[in-house]
């Protein structure tokens, strides 16, 4: 059964750092790219970030770049999401996503657009405020 779990949301003062871990179960991450996603209430669904399994690239959204970071750790089927200097707009729920990619293909041509994403964990609650 594939499944992704997110976890490591929280509360956190603004400013501060949270790291979200995304666990897969029933399928390897070595065919996959993994991306992470967050919906604030009323909001789209938005890509944050990306990862490939082919070549290890990543790929960030510019809403987040320079204060978010992921990466994975292929052996223990888990990728991370680093997020720092938080504020209260990065207040939502956070998904991690995968897509099945072509041998070859970098984050960046993986893209972030969910409905190209095939599996999808629960969210996890990610809460900025003093």
């Amino acid at each position: 059964q594939v499944q992704l779990v997110e976890s490591g949301g929280g509360l956190v003062q603004p400013g501060g750092s949270l790291r979200l871990s995304c666990a897969a179960s029933g399928f390897s991450l070595d065919y996959y790219g993994i991306g992470w996603f967050r919906q604030a209430p009323g909001k789209e669904r938005e890509g944050l970030a990306s990862i490939s399994s082919t070549d290890g690239s990543s790929y960030y959204a510019d809403s987040v770049k320079g204060r978010f970071t992921i990466s994975s750790d292929n052996a223990k089927d888990t990728v991370y999401l680093q997020m720092n200097s938080l504020k209260p707009e990065d207040t939502a729920v956070y998904y991690c996503a995968a897509r099945y990619i072509a041998l070859g293909a970098t984050a960046q041509t993986m893209g972030l657009i969910p409905f190209e994403f095939d599996f999808w964990g629960q969210g996890t609650q990610v809460t900025v405020s003093s």
